[in-house]
C-alpha cells in the first residue's frame, strides 16, 4: 500500500482544485488540511427527503384523431414498459389568424432544429387559414403545435428506435403540452414559446449551430448532427446544479456543477451485445471506498475457479475472499478487488454502478468496451473524494482517512444528485471541439431509420420495452 499513500498528496491537491471549482472553498496551506466553510445553499441541491418521485400523469384516451390501442405496436414478448403505451390526447384552443400564421411560419424553419417540416402538415394548416376563424382552424393549429411540443420537447424518436433506454424523462410532466400551448396563445409568441423548448445545455446549442454550418447537399452529416439533437431532448431539460454523466461511444464521465466541468474521466464500458452498456439515470445512494464484492451464484456456477473458492473456505481466504455466514463469496478489499479502490451505488434494476478496477492499463486503449456493463472509472479514488466532499459534507481529511483506511467504507450520500449514463456519437470533446464518436453498439441506424419514416404519434410510454438486463460481474 505504500504507493497508495504515496499518491495521496498529489490527488488531495487535484481533489482540492476541483471542490474550489465547484465553489466548495476548500485550502491546503503546505501539507495542512485547513477546515472548510459550509456549502453555500445556492450550490448544492436541497437534502433529500427520501419522497418517492411522482408518477408520470397518464392523460385519458382520446377518442376523436388519436389511434387506438389496437392500432399500437405489440410489444416484445416478456416487456414491462413502465406505463401503457395509451395515445396522448391533443388539447385544442380557438387560434386567431395571427398566431397561426406565425405558427405556420415557424414550421417552415424547424429544418433549423433537426425537425421535418412535413411532419407538422403545412399545407393542412394552410388549407385551414385560408378559411378563416373557426374550428376547422382551431382544430389544426392546436394539432401541429401539439405535435411541435412534443417533438421539441422529448424527441421525435419513438420509443421502439431508442435501443436500451431507460431515462424517465419529466419534461412532460413539468411542460404539459396543453400549458405550453395556453401560454404561446396568450402571449402571442409562437415562434419564442416553442423555441424556449430547446434543451438548456452548451451540448444541444454546439450541435443547432454546426447543423446550420452544414450544407444542406452534406445529408450523411446533417443525419448525424439530427440523431444526436434528438438525444438531448430525450433527456431532462435541466440535470439539476450538480450531476455526473458518462458518455458511453465517448468512454468518459463528467462530474459537473453549476455548468462547470469539473473533472473529466476516461470509462470502460460494456462490451456490444447482451453486455452493453444501457442509457439509464439513477441517484447517487453512497460512495464506497474499499469496497468488498459478492460474486453471483451464476457466475460460481458457471466458472470452475470460483466454484473451487466458494468450496474451499482456506483457499478462498489466501485468494483475498470469505465465505460469509449465508454462504456467499465475497472478495475483500483491497487493491487486486474486481471494483477496485470505489465505487459509487446508484439505485436502478440494472445494477450498474460506476467503479474503480485493479487493471487500470487498459485505460489507455482507444475503444475501452471491455466490461460486463458496469462503467470503470479512471481516477476513481479521487472521484470518491470529490463526490464525498459534495454530497456528503466530508472534509478533505474525512475524505483522504476513508480512501486510506484500508477497510469498507460507505459514505451516504445526503444531498440529491443524479448519475446520467448517455449514449451520443456526435460532440464535444475534451478539447470543446465536435467530435464524431464510433457507435460502437450500432444505436445510431435505427433513429436515422425512424426521421426517413412518417411521423409517429407520441404515446405514455417513456422507456424501451427491451427487458432489463441485470449486470451481476463487473470483470
Amino acid at each position: 500500500m505504500r504507493n497508495r499513500a504515496a499518491a495521496s498528496a498529489p490527488m488531495v491537491r487535484s481533489v482540492l482544485a476541483a471542490a474550489a471549482i465547484a465553489g466548495l472553498g476548500f485550502t491546503m496551506a503546505g501539507s495542512a488540511l485547513a477546515a472548510p466553510p459550509p456549502p453555500p445553499a445556492s450550490l448544492l441541491p436541497p437534502v433529500s427527503t427520501n419522497q418517492p418521485a411522482p408518477t408520470p400523469h397518464v392523460p385519458p384516451v382520446s377518442t376523436s384523431s388519436s389511434p387506438t390501442i389496437a392500432s399500437m405496436p405489440v410489444l416484445p414478448s416478456g416487456a414491462s414498459p413502465p406505463l401503457v403505451a395509451i395515445p396522448v390526447i391533443e388539447p385544442v384552443l380557438p387560434w386567431t389568424v395571427a398566431d397561426a400564421t406565425a405558427l405556420l411560419q415557424y414550421i417552415g424553419t424547424v429544418d433549423s432544429e433537426a425537425l421535418i417540416p412535413a411532419d407538422y402538415q403545412p399545407d393542412a394548416l394552410r388549407a385551414a387559414l385560408a378559411k378563416g376563424p373557426g374550428l376547422d382552424l382551431d382544430q389544426q393549429a392546436s394539432r401541429s403545435f401539439d405535435w411541435l411540443v412534443e417533438d421539441l420537447r422529448d424527441g421525435r424518436t419513438p420509443m421502439a428506435a431508442r435501443e436500451q433506454w431507460f431515462i424517465v424523462d419529466p419534461d412532460a410532466d413539468l411542460m404539459p403540452t396543453s400549458t405550453v400551448l395556453g401560454k404561446a396563445l396568450a402571449m402571442h409568441d409562437i415562434a419564442g414559446t416553442l423555441t424556449g423548448l430547446d434543451p438548456a445545455n452548451g451540448e444541444f446549442a454546439a450541435l443547432k449551430d454546426a447543423l446550420a454550418a452544414t450544407s444542406p447537399d452534406d445529408q450523411a452529416q446533417r443525419d448525424l448532427i439530427r440523431v444526436n439533437m434528438d438525444r438531448w431532448r430525450w433527456l431532462p431539460r435541466d440535470f439539476g446544479k450538480i450531476y455526473l454523466i458518462a458518455n458511453v461511444p465517448e468512454f468518459v464521465v463528467r462530474l459537473v456543477s453549476n455548468h462547470q466541468i469539473i473533472r473529466t474521466y476516461r470509462t470502460i464500458v460494456g462490451r456490444p451485445g447482451r453486455t452493453a452498456t444501457p442509457q439509464l439515470s439513477a441517484p447517487v445512494q453512497a460512495v464506497v471506498f474499499n469496497p468488498t464484492w459478492t460474486v453471483p451464484q451464476s457466475i460460481i456456477q458457471h466458472e470452475p475457479h470460483f466454484a473451487a473458492l466458494a468450496a474451499n473456505p482456506g483457499l478462498a481466504r489466501r485468494e483475498g475472499y470469505l465465505i460469509s455466514p449465508s454462504g456467499a463469496l465475497v472478495q475483500q478489499p483491497g487493491p487486486r478487488n474486481s471494483l477496485g479502490l470505489m465505487k459509487i451505488d446508484m439505485a436502478n434494476p440494472h445494477a450498474i454502478y460506476l467503479h474503480d478496477t485493479p487493471d487500470r492499463s487498459l485505460f489507455n486503449a482507444p475503444v475501452r468496451a471491455f466490461s460486463h456493463g458496469c462503467v470503470r472509472t479512471e481516477k476513481a479514488v479521487e472521484l470518491g473524494m470529490i463526490m464525498g466532499m459534495l454530497g456528503a459534507g466530508l472534509t478533505p481529511a474525512d475524505a483522504i482517512a476513508k480512501s486510506n483506511g484500508h477497510k469498507y467504507a460507505r459514505v451516504t450520500m445526503n444531498r440529491t444528485f443524479q448519475a446520467y449514463i448517455t449514449y451520443t456519437t456526435y460532440g464535444r470533446d475534451n478539447s470543446g471541439q465536435l467530435t464524431q464518436f464510433k457507435d460502437i453498439y450500432g444505436r445510431d441506424a435505427p433513429i436515422r431509420a425512424s426521421f426517413a419514416a412518417p411521423r409517429q404519434e407520441h404515446t405514455t410510454q417513456r422507456t424501451s420495452a427491451e427487458p432489463v438486463i441485470k449486470a451481476e460481474d463487473p470483470l
